[in-house]
């Protein structure tokens, strides 16, 4: 999962954060079963969290994590969240580094004026927060020139 914070995060928040996600960890359960995860606080603005249920390797139909698993999850990010007046966005809206090599965010019409006006173009690194695997973060799926992510389709890059 990715979680795409408002604004970029103070040291001391970061590591508050990484701090309770660690502490979640090494405690998560889905419906009583360990859940064996990793998180990550990236560019200062991302938190990615990937999990897998250990029994899903001794013939476990059901491995995926559960709904309050994953709830358990959510709530340790929106108590953070409380504390300290961060948002986390939604996947509507775009991520991406300006030309100063910064972590924006825009919505989607405006990242489309952001293109037509050449603010942005087909080399802007772009980050995926719909990257759902391992696999493609260590692919280099979750930032990445926008020419070579969903993000070419949906707007007029140049």
């Amino acid at each position: 999962w990715v979680y795409a914070a408002d604004r970029p995060l103070s040291d001391d928040e970061e590591k508050a954060l990484t701090d309770r996600l660690e502490d979640f960890l090494s405690d998560w359960t889905s419906h009583g079963r360990p859940v064996e995860g990793a998180a990550e606080v990236r560019n200062g603005r991302f938190v990615l969290l990937a999990a897998h249920r250990p029994d899903a390797e001794n013939g476990s139909t059901n491995a995926d994590v559960s709904g309050c698993g994953i709830d358990a999850s959510v709530h340790v990010l929106e108590s953070f969240a409380d504390e300290t007046g961060v948002e986390w966005e939604s996947g509507l809206r775009v991520f991406y580094r300006d030309a100063d090599g910064a972590v924006r965010s825009a919505g989607r019409p405006a990242f489309a004026e952001r293109a037509q006006r050449g603010e942005v173009d087909a080399s802007t690194s772009v980050f995926d927060l719909g990257v759902d695997t391992v696999a493609d973060l260590r692919a280099g799926r979750f930032e990445r020139p926008a020419a070579t992510s969903w993000h070419a389709e949906a707007f007029p890059l140049s």
